[in-house]
């Protein structure tokens, strides 16, 4: 189906076409994989934020006894 779809762009001379599309789908997935890792990077530094947050609570509670 792919090679159907590149042979005909490439008859009908779409060339600037097929290009444009190739860099939008790469642009596209480079933009998916940015929010992911951004996801993932949020997350491991709410987890971080989380174990200060219990490490304040247990040094709160070592000094009032």
């Amino acid at each position: 189906m792919l090679d159907d779809l590149v042979a005909s762009v490439l008859t009908r001379g779409d060339l600037a076409h097929l290009a444009l599309f190739l860099w939008a789908v790469t642009a596209t997935l480079i933009g998916l994989v940015l929010v992911r890792e951004l996801s993932l990077s949020n997350r491991r530094f709410s987890d971080f934020v989380s174990e200060v947050a219990r490490l304040n609570r247990y040094l709160a509670e070592l000094s009032t006894l």
